[in-house]
């Protein structure tokens, strides 16, 4: 399988952008600490765009970018957290497609397309991908694949998720020849087990909504932020372990030889904190070389280096804090504490560069949950390409993670002529045309309405063109999403949901 990999990348990310600066004077928050921690922006749908939308319009940039014949997408896969019917996923985004390429004059998609979608909090997209290359090394050898990974990530106001929120779809074209990076699925590492109330979206949340009142529905998650940190740590580091075991490498030369490194990103702090810890975790399981460097960063952090060893190498159980009514255990204080003073070392150093790539257009982009991870990959091939750094033949590292305790370790390598597949990319062209917001924009987004004055550009795009409210015996259609897509060619421009805007998602009480 080592030749069937990603052959292309394509994102869409919404124009409306909340800047955390703005947002940290809404609401006396710290902007010194935020932009370190979290970022310097992200991006809020409109009342007429959801993730279904927001991913067709990844997948029909990708098609149009990498001049992708329809006819040949054999698998049309789905990643997303974000979904709003229980029933369809990839095939509602699938037709959406299929609307626009019939706009623009291009054949539809293959009508013998599978089209599945795949939920596992942020690990979605991982878990779309993974399918895609199945399929192609299998059954799908004649075909191409194309994976969306697609998320609104939405948080209470006032709550600590807030700063952390974002919108966002990224596309990937799947080849049985990679033309960008071949995927070695044999020997990637995975971990999942159960962890309870870690990051949960309970229907009943959802469903006690009505969408009358306050246009579109929320999605806001249950999470228990400390007791998550143990979660993904854990997780990070079995899905390591796994792959480090398949393929017999010394785990800390592996990291420093690596060429590049991406992982999930919710927040700018969160892959620092995995790859600090995924470093310790392979020097404390390494040779007596490695044991001296960690001794000398237990030794600046003034902790035990016994203690950090047995607390890397120990059988964790995580769920057993939540059962026990001690959730907030730390399960790797120690080791914890000696992350904080590994930047001090030119050795770490070396290993937080191989994240470089692509690091500081990803803090303006915000929290995109599935998307999380291609954003990134797509953000730093591109990268590497304007600043001519070579990647081919080099060790990828990709680690994604979805909260539940689930994660992927996935090496990948750069091919021959993956620039010219990286050129066409275009993912700082997201960032053309954004709308900052101010604060009662802000809030009327988060509530569902569009504000007042705030213009709704849908040149180019798919939007909601209005939402079903038939319940009769003849015909049903109730809660059911009608879509349009303006080419933008001698079209009059459209007017997304209904005129007479039936769910009330105009907020004419804001006054911008």
């Amino acid at each position: 399988m080592s030749s069937v990999g990603i052959s292309g990348l394509a994102a869409y990310l919404p124009r409306y952008r909340t800047q955390l600066k703005d947002w940290c004077e809404w609401t006396d928050g710290s902007w010194e600490k935020l932009k370190d921690v979290v970022g310097h922006s992200f991006r809020m749908r409109g009342h007429h765009q959801n993730v279904y939308t927001m991913a067709a319009n990844a997948a029909l940039k990708l098609i149009q970018q990498y001049n992708i014949d329809p006819r040949s997408v054999g698998y049309f896969a789905f990643g997303t957290e974000s979904s709003t019917d229980n029933s369809a996923g990839a095939v509602i985004v699938k037709g959406l497609v299929d609307q626009g390429l019939e706009k623009i004059g291009l054949p539809s998609l293959s009508r013998y397309c599978e089209v599945p979608e795949y939920k596992h909090a942020c690990l979605g997209g991982v878990y779309a991908l993974k399918g895609a290359a199945r399929f192609l090394a299998c059954d799908g050898a004649n075909s191409t694949a194309i994976v969306v990974a697609a998320d609104i990530a939405e948080y209470e106001q006032g709550s600590t998720g807030e700063p952390t929120q974002g919108a966002g779809a990224v596309a990937m074209l799947l080849e049985p020849e990679a033309k960008m990076l071949a995927i070695d699925l044999s020997k990637s590492g995975s971990s999942a087990d159960y962890r309870g109330p870690d990051f949960r979206k309970p229907f009943v949340r959802y469903a006690q909504q009505h969408a009358a009142n306050n246009g579109q529905l929320r999605d806001y998650p249950v999470f228990n932020g400390y007791y998550s940190t143990n979660c993904y740590i854990d997780a990070v580091l079995v899905a390591l372990s796994n792959m480090f075991n398949k393929r017999g490498l010394d785990r800390s030369d592996y990291l420093k030889n690596l060429k590049a490194i991406f992982m999930h990103r919710p927040y700018t702090r969160m892959p620092e904190t995995g790859l600090a810890m995924s470093y310790l975790y392979s020097l404390a399981m390494g040779k007596q070389e490695d044991h001296s460097e960690l001794k000398e960063y237990c030794e600046a952090a003034r902790v035990k280096f016994h203690d950090v060893i047995e607390e890397l190498s120990a059988k964790r159980d995580v769920y057993a804090c939540v059962e026990q009514g001690k959730i907030n255990t730390p399960l790797f204080s120690r080791s914890l504490r000696v992350t904080r003073v590994l930047k001090r070392f030119e050795s770490f150093r070396r290993i937080e560069a191989k994240m470089s790539l692509g690091w500081d257009i990803m803090k303006n982009v915000g929290n995109l949950y599935s998307a999380s991870l291609p954003a990134w990959i797509a953000a730093g091939l591109e990268d590497a390409f304007k600043r001519g750094v070579e990647l081919q033949g080099y060790d990828i590292l990709t680690l994604g993670y979805g909260s539940g305790d689930a994660a992927e370790a996935i090496p990948m390598r750069a091919v021959k002529g993956w620039q010219k597949q990286a050129s066409l990319i275009k993912f700082e062209e997201c960032f053309d045309g954004a709308i900052d917001v101010n604060q009662a924009q802000y809030s009327s987004l988060h509530g569902g309405r569009q504000p007042v004055g705030l213009p709704i550009q849908t040149e180019g795009e798919f939007f909601i063109r209005r939402v079903g409210s038939a319940d009769n015996k003849d015909f049903d259609d109730e809660g059911l999403e009608y879509y349009g897509f303006d080419a933008g060619v001698s079209e009059e421009q459209p007017r997304p949901i209904d005129a007479e805007d039936p769910l009330g998602t105009q907020d004419s009480s804001e006054a911008q």
